[in-house]
């Protein structure tokens, strides 16, 4: 893998926590009452259908049985990240989700190295648990500092598992790329897991939520719809899927740290009111890791050599 690969991919997962980043306050435009599955396979659909041209210009054909059965896990990731995250929102608190969250990094070198798609490496493990702090610290900031949300039951169990659902997505796609099992181009591998994720999404939605709710979207809620399908969900997975062809799962998900980061500055902007310096350890903490990771070699892995699928060089930390 050459270092222009690698610069690509990091500056692409920069635009990535940008764009996720700066679309939780478009979620909170939405009207209200409306089913957040259904929802979903919409974006999901959208995003499919945005990916649709690029990937037919890597070629038609469709994806044999062993890709497609790869491709179906990993739309289940999906799917069964944001419905955790749905059914969990009114029975987990904020500051519990976020606490939950910032383990997915940690969570995905770990599934890496049992996939063999992570090298041993302590220089990686490091900066994800240093972000990780520095993301805590952000969510404590926005908690005012208080403890009492922070607690784990069956639903922060749950939620928990989504969380291992969506750290297993970029494994699986890490893996199935050193194996030769799944497409070399990104915008394939975007169009069939949001594909595949996006019919799971909406047979979850048909049979617990009312189908009528959506009958009260507005011609504002389907624009909102269409900007999250195509950016927040085509657009992130595609620089996704092209961070993970030069880049291990334990890095590409640390730019996750980075959300709540750009959310605050998001929250600067609407509200300057709320600046205190108890948003500083954590911004700084944050940017730091990121820093870290963009500068140096930690995370990088080189593709599998020709002819030698199912075997992934890893340069030495």
């Amino acid at each position: 893998m050459n270092n222009s690969s690698a610069m690509g991919a990091h500056l692409g997962m920069l635009l990535w926590a940008l764009i996720v980043g700066a679309s939780f306050p478009v979620v909170g435009l939405l009207s209200e009452g409306l089913s957040p599955l259904l929802l979903t396979a919409m974006r999901f659909a959208i995003a499919a259908l945005a990916m649709l041209p690029m990937a037919w210009r890597a070629g038609p054909a469709v994806p044999n049985l062993r890709a497609m059965l790869l491709y179906a896990v990993m739309g289940l990731c999906l799917a069964g990240f944001f419905g955790v995250m749905f059914w969990a929102a009114h029975r987990v608190s904020a500051l519990s989700m976020s606490t939950l969250f910032v383990s997915m990094p940690l969570l995905a070198y770990g599934l890496g190295r049992v996939f063999g798609v992570e090298a041993p490496a302590h220089r990686l493990p490091a900066i994800l648990a240093l972000g990780a702090v520095g993301a805590l610290a952000l969510a404590l900031a926005q908690s005012g500092g208080d403890l009492r949300g922070l607690q784990f039951g069956r639903s922060e169990g749950a939620f928990f598992l989504g969380c291992i659902a969506s750290a297993l997505y970029p494994v699986l796609s890490k893996w199935g790329l050193a194996r030769g099992a799944l497409s070399r181009d990104a915008a394939v591998r975007t169009f069939w897991s949001l594909a595949l994720g996006g019919v799971l999404i909406a047979i979850a939605g048909l049979v617990t939520e009312p189908v009528a709710a959506m009958s009260r979207m507005s011609f504002g809620d389907v624009l909102l719809v269409a900007y999250l399908g195509v950016f927040s969900s085509g657009a992130t997975f595609w620089l996704m899927q092209r961070a993970t062809g030069a880049l291990t799962p334990g890095a590409v998900t640390a730019y996750s740290y980075l959300v709540p980061f750009v959310s605050m500055l998001v929250l600067f902007l609407t509200r300057p009111d709320v600046i205190g310096w108890q948003w500083l350890p954590g911004s700084l903490l944050v940017v730091t890791a990121i820093a870290l990771l963009f500068r140096g070699r930690a995370g990088q892995a080189a593709a599998p050599a020709p002819g030698g699928e199912g075997t992934l060089r890893m340069p030495p930390r």
